[in-house]
């Protein structure tokens, strides 16, 4: 018995497996709850494509046709899923990612649709050039890197193609500095006081976004090292979230998840924002092929890692797993 302890309950008096004893005390003492509200579901909308395309490396997940998107959108929101995040896989790239500038770009016309085919749902448009570029970067390249402020001058614009179109969200993920106080101030300027930028704040340059290169169409020449971050970096993880909470981001985010429920709790301990978390395609496949080889029981694992983000701290998880969640939860 430890010093301080001496008056307080130990076994056998103290028994703690007495509120595991059945299903409803289970229920009742259950601290961490993982709701349909909670979750964000990602979806590539292709131009140009006559039918879904499924993505070979996350199985269960497509490419949608443009032509096809309201449909999905209506599928999603008949779910009960309240948010989507889009991304354009584009068939005009070029070395800008021009045509995610442009109002009858991609961006402008999939942000439209999905307002069009489902009023009530939350559109997020994930703001960044990598799926229009030719080189698969995130940005403007001089020199053989990613100039940072060349490409925020393009964020802006391809930002307020977004806004304009009626997005709800602003998700800008490039990892480029000043992202945050430059695209308020450009939404300010132009009357977009109300929408809100959800912070790709603390990404880590990982291994465990591959598939998602597939899913995105993205044929990088190179690597992201100089604008994502290094996954060692704990404070460097921290202080790249507070800053842009002091830039004027309105949700802060970690991505991956998994590897970085540290990073997550961390985050958690220092801000008051909503804090969001990306399970990303890399940790989807995982649990979905291991769950193919029956080497584990798949539904389960997906229900422990979601639960493990709002314990680490999450208020919401993006991820590719929502439409199974709503499945099970209408069958609960």
């Amino acid at each position: 018995m430890s010093p301080g302890n001496e008056d307080k309950a130990m076994f056998p008096t103290k028994r703690l497996r007495r509120l595991r004893r059945t299903p409803a005390l289970r229920a009742l003492m259950n601290e961490t709850q993982v709701t349909l509200d909670d979750l964000i579901y990602p979806i590539f909308v292709e131009e140009e494509l006559d039918a879904p395309a499924p993505i070979e490396s996350m199985p269960g997940v497509f490419r949608i046709p443009e032509s096809g998107l309201t449909a999905e959108v209506q599928r999603i929101a008949d779910l009960g899923i309240r948010a989507i995040l889009l991304f354009g896989v584009s068939r005009h790239k070029d070395a800008t990612g021009s045509d995610s500038m442009k109002d009858e770009g991609l961006v402008g016309r999939m942000v439209r649709t999905a307002k069009d085919a489902a009023p009530d749902i939350l559109v997020i448009a994930d703001v960044c050039f990598c799926e229009f570029t030719d080189h698969g970067h995130c940005g403007v390249i001089h020199d053989g890197d990613v100039d940072n402020d060349a490409t925020l001058d393009n964020l802006i614009e391809q930002t307020l193609v977004a806004a304009r179109a009626g997005v709800d969200i602003i998700a800008p993920s490039g990892m480029m500095d000043g992202t945050i106080a430059t695209l308020r101030d450009a939404l300010d300027g132009e009357g977009f006081t109300n929408t809100p930028i959800m912070a790709y704040s603390t990404k880590f340059a990982s291994a465990f976004y591959g598939p998602f290169r597939e899913a995105a169409g993205t044929t990088l020449k190179g690597d992201r090292k100089t604008y994502q971050m290094q996954p060692g970096n704990r404070r460097e993880g921290l202080l790249e979230s507070i800053e842009d909470e002091a830039e004027g981001a309105d949700i802060l985010m970690v991505k991956p998840g998994m590897p970085y429920l540290d990073i997550l709790a961390d985050i958690r301990r220092e801000t008051l924002l909503p804090l969001c978390v990306y399970q990303v395609s890399g940790e989807y496949s995982m649990i979905k092929f291991a769950g193919q080889a029956g080497a584990l029981d798949e539904d389960a694992v997906m229900l422990e890692s979601l639960t493990a983000f709002k314990r680490a701290g999450a208020d919401l998880i993006i991820t590719y797993f929502a439409p199974k969640f709503a499945e099970l939860s209408q069958k609960a």
